[in-house]
C-alpha cells in the first residue's frame, strides 16, 4: 500500500451511464472461467472518451496543486509536455524493438521526468496524477459478481491494460487483496509488466497458457470487456468465448468504423454484471 492516503479525497461515486444497447446472448455452456478487463468493465472510468491531453486542460488547477504539494517546479503545461514526449519516446523504443502495440511503465516515465528516485513519493504522485486525470469506481454489483464467481468455484483472471495503481484501486474499493477475491495470479497479466498492451495478442496468449497448463478448455472461459478492437478480437483469436460489457455508454467501444473489426461480434452483450451469474450456476 502507499505511504499516505491523500489520494483518497480524489475517490468519489460514479454511475454508468447507459447505453441504450440491449443484452444478448449467451456463452455456450457452463462457464468455468472469466477473464475480465479492468477499465469500463469492472471500474467505472469517469473520463470515458476524453483523450489525456483534453483531460488534463481540464483539470489545470486540481493538476497545480498536486505540483505545488509535491514540490514541482513546473507548470502544469510544461510536465505534461514533459510526460506525453517522455511516452512517445518509449514507444517508439518499443517499437523498435519489434513491439507491435507498446505498454509503458508510468513510473519508469515519471523518474524520467522528474529526476526522481524516491520510490514512496513517486508512486503516491503517480496515483494521485491518475485519479485526477481518470477518476474510477466500482462498477454496479462488482461485488455480488465476484462472489457468484466464487460460490460456483468459477475461476478468475484479469487481462487489462493497466498500470501498478490498477490492483490498488480494485483492492480499496472492494476491501480485499486480489488473490482473497479470488483472482487467480495464474490468470491475471497488467500490461505494463510485459511492456505490451491490448489489443496484442501476447497477453491473452499469455493467459490461455495457464489454461492449457491447468487443463481447462479456453473455450470454456468467458472473456468480457468493453471495446471490440482491444477486447473481443484478441480474446476470440486466442480461443475463448466473448462477452462484450455494454454498461456505461462512457466507455463502450463498438468501433463500427474501423476496418480491422468489420465482420466481428461477441458471443454475447451484457449491459449489468450480474447478468453473468446465471451462466454460473446453470
Amino acid at each position: 500500500m502507499l505511504m499516505n492516503d491523500h489520494w483518497l479525497t480524489y475517490v468519489r461515486p460514479l454511475k454508468p451511464v447507459p447505453s441504450g444497447i440491449d443484452q444478448r446472448g449467451e456463452p455456450i455452456g457452463k462457464v468455468a472461467c472469466i477473464v475480465f478487463d479492468i477499465y469500463g468493465t469492472l471500474l467505472i472510468s469517469g473520463s470515458g472518451d476524453i483523450g489525456i491531453v483534453k483531460k488534463a486542460d481540464k483539470n489545470l488547477d486540481r493538476l497545480e496543486e498536486l505540483f505545488q504539494r509535491y514540490r514541482i517546479p513546473h507548470s502544469p503545461h510544461q510536465l505534461l509536455d514533459a510526460f506525453f514526449s517522455a511516452i512517445k519516446t518509449e514507444h517508439s523504443n518499443l517499437k523498435r524493438k519489434g513491439i507491435d502495440y507498446p505498454e509503458v511503465n508510468v513510473i519508469r516515465i515519471w523518474e524520467t521526468v522528474l529526476d526522481c528516485r524516491r520510490p514512496e513519493n513517486l508512486h503516491n504522485f503517480a496515483l494521485e496524477f491518475e485519479l485526477i486525470i481518470n477518476p474510477v469506481y466500482p462498477m454496479p454489483h462488482l461485488s455480488e459478481l465476484l462472489a457468484a464467481c466464487r460460490r460456483t468455484d468459477t475461476q478468475m483472471g484479469i487481462v487489462s491494460n493497466a498500470q501498478f495503481y490498477t490492483p490498488i484501486l480494485i483492492e480499496y474499493f472492494l476491501n480485499s487483496e486480489l488473490v482473497d477475491l479470488g483472482f487467480d495470479p495464474d490468470l491475471t497479466v497488467f500490461s505494463y509488466q510485459l511492456g505490451r498492451a491490448k489489443p496484442s495478442s501476447v497477453l491473452f496468449e499469455k493467459v490461455g497458457t495457464s489454461l492449457d497448463k491447468k487443463h481447462m478448455p479456453r473455450s470454456s472461459s468467458l472473456y468480457i470487456g468493453n471495446d471490440m478492437l482491444n477486447d473481443i478480437k484478441p480474446a476470440k483469436r486466442s480461443g475463448f468465448q466473448t462477452a462484450l460489457f455494454a454498461g456505461d455508454a462512457r466507455s463502450l467501444r463498438l468501433r463500427t468504423d474501423d476496418i480491422r473489426c468489420q465482420g466481428l461480434s461477441a458471443d454475447m452483450v451484457v449491459t449489468d454484471l450480474l447478468q453473468l451469474v446465471d451462466f454460473l450456476e446453470r
